[in-house]
């Protein structure tokens, strides 16, 4: 015998499904929806609870993942935690999903930028915690976690860089790949040393590097646990720019700023489009053939015919 909520649910799947077949907004709607609820990689579905999960990474304090929105939509995500070389502690990552979060709900945002305090980037996890949850249930419960926030992260309807200053090592390495691009500071370090510590990459920072560099590369950089320096960064794909460190003299830009003006040639313009053209991308990166068209087609009727669109119609003319 069906239950109340048996009932509701087989409701809403038929729902759905009309809805998707359906060629009107309300169809694309849907598949917009669909596809927001895709963010995470896992769900009750896979037996994860995040709730549990939070509460016990909230036992291991230290450090914070600092969020700054600014007027230019252009915001700033630091890793804080300079006497533990920026490593996660197990607040910092339930700080990184409630920034994710933020983030994912900012209507104004074009762009990203993510680094660390104080001249190094993120040296990975916070030993202290990872001692406390080494057995495996518990390692794998932080695993999805930490999967599930970085993907949203990469998700974002945000144009996001990586500004890697000092070492980027074990899972920092894997935050900067979390990242549209990556800018390397001269002198600094990626590192994946998983291997050293008879790992492998936990956070999805394997199947996102393959993707970056190819599956060669990726094999080279983790099995050989490489530094990679900001030669071989640009030489296999891995740096999309190198900064200069800035000189200490009055009016010098720093590599914050140095970044920001670098990202901000690709987030000029109004925030609906500079979106648009995150999701896009993102769903030609991640979807099928077929899947990725329909998306493209939805996505174009929400900036067909609107402000920046008739303004740009009534401002130019290509055929003068």
């Amino acid at each position: 015998m069906r239950t109340y909520k048996d009932c509701c649910r087989m409701v809403l799947c038929a729902l759905r499904r009309q809805l998707l077949r359906s060629g009107s907004s309300c169809g694309a709607l849907a598949r917009l929806l669909q596809r927001q609820s895709r963010a995470c990689v896992y769900s009750s579905v896979h037996g994860f609870n995040p709730e549990e999960i939070r509460e016990k990474l909230q036992a291991f304090p230290g450090g914070s993942i600092d969020l700054l929105k600014q007027e230019s939509g252009i915001a700033v995500l630091t890793v804080n935690y300079p006497s533990r070389m920026n490593a996660f502690s197990g607040s910092m990552m339930v700080d990184l999903e409630e920034r994710v979060s933020q983030l994912e709900s900012w209507t104004d945002g074009k762009g990203l930028i993510v680094h660390g305090a104080t001249g190094t980037f993120c040296s990975g996890s916070d030993l202290n915690a990872v001692r406390a949850i080494s057995n495996p249930q518990d390692g794998m419960k932080m695993c999805m976690f930490m999967q599930n926030a970085l993907t949203r992260l990469l998700r974002l309807p945000l144009i996001s860089v990586a500004l890697v200053e000092g070492r980027a090592l074990g899972g920092g390495a894997e935050l900067t790949t979390a990242c549209d691009f990556r800018l390397m500071a001269s002198g600094s370090v990626i590192q994946f040393v998983h291997k050293h510590m008879g790992l492998v990459p936990g956070w999805g920072g394997a199947a996102r590097l393959v993707r970056i560099v190819g599956s060669q590369n990726a094999l080279k950089l983790l099995g050989g646990a490489l530094k990679v320096d900001p030669h071989l960064g640009l030489q296999i794909g891995l740096a999309d720019g190198v900064l200069e460190v800035p000189l200490a003299e009055e009016g010098a830009e720093t590599l914050l700023q140095k970044t920001e003006i670098w990202l901000s040639r690709y987030t000029k313009g109004p925030a609906p489009v500079i979106q648009a053209v995150k999701k896009v991308v993102l769903s030609g990166r991640e979807l099928p053939l077929s899947e990725a068209l329909r998306t493209e087609r939805d996505v174009f009727g929400t900036v067909w015919g609107g402000p920046a669109n008739l303004q740009a119609l009534a401002s130019k003319s290509k055929h003068r």
